[in-house]
């Protein structure tokens, strides 16, 4: 009975550390590669990213949105004239200056709304360089490997018993489902960001016909605010994957083969985590107070 019970013991535990190699191996290759693929993605300008897509909401932009910005720009110097009027005592008091006033007011919100994708690629060619800078200072390997973090893994897990072989066995699979989810969720965060950057830049015109006014002229200062929070949190993704960098790099095993595994996926939930928190902090850095 012994060695029938020995076989199937040691049949068992072959078993269970063929599971978890395999649920082990390649468990960060999906993270691995799109924690690479950040620095490029968030540090590209929206003509650069894809110039197909960005073609066609300029486009779009220039062909609906500038002729609805036009109507609006008129609106707003008709009132900002009616303004200047009323002030002056309802011309009791009146200046030709004020004419000459408006008539450069206006010069300048033409000015501002005919040339509104060179403001806004303006914006982002700044962030690019800002980006393009960090990355080749503070970004360093991302890449996590569970044959350097922990050496000899086979053969530890040859040394444990069934108990700890079954319960590391089911974290494996838990591990591979929540890795998947985080390279899912790294994907939208990155990528949503630039589709968010076409949508908000493709209605630009508008926002940007009423700067020269004081009234409306908050709608044009908070649409940049926008514009610089969207472009700067570029930045604030490269230090989070920078930080992720250092933290991976100096995972401590500590003879436990558990916890070692579950530092590393750690870390990548808190950097996801932080990816997403990026868009609220890059907002409160650029919001008015």
């Amino acid at each position: 009975m012994n060695f029938l019970w020995n076989k199937i013991t040691e049949w068992l535990k072959e078993l269970l550390i063929g599971g978890i190699m395999s649920n082990l191996t390649g468990l960060f290759d999906g993270v691995n590669e799109r924690i690479a693929e950040i620095s490029g993605t968030v540090g590209a300008t929206p003509a650069s990213w894809n110039s197909g897509v960005f073609s066609m909401i300029k486009s779009l932009s220039d062909s609906v949105i500038v002729p609805i910005a036009g109507i609006i720009l008129t609106f707003v110097m008709t009132i900002e004239l009616i303004q200047m009027i009323i002030d002056r005592n309802n011309m009791h008091d009146f200046e030709t200056f004020m004419f000459f006033k408006w008539i450069f007011k206006t010069f300048a919100a033409v000015l501002i709304v005919t040339n509104t994708w060179n403001i806004i690629m303006g914006v982002f060619d700044v962030a690019h360089h800002v980006v393009s800078s960090a990355s080749g200072v503070i970004i360093g390997n991302t890449s996590i490997d569970l044959s350097t973090v922990i050496v000899d893994l086979e053969a530890q897990l040859t040394a444990m018993e069934i108990g700890p072989l079954f319960g590391l066995w089911m974290q494996s699979m838990l591990m591979g489902m929540t890795m998947w989810a985080l390279t899912i969720c790294i994907f939208i965060i990155v990528y949503g960001r630039m589709i968010e950057i076409y949508l908000v830049t493709s209605v630009a015109p508008i926002p940007m016909a009423t700067m020269s006014n004081r009234e409306c002229g908050q709608m044009g200062q908070n649409y940049l605010r926008s514009l610089f929070a969207l472009g700067f949190q570029a930045f604030l993704i490269i230090v989070c994957v920078a930080i992720y960098a250092v933290l991976v790099q100096n995972i401590a095993v500590d003879g436990d083969l558990t916890s070692a595994i579950w530092t590393c996926v750690g870390y990548t939930v808190l950097l996801c985590f932080t990816l997403f928190k990026t868009s609220s902090l890059s907002k409160s850095v650029f919001s008015a107070h």
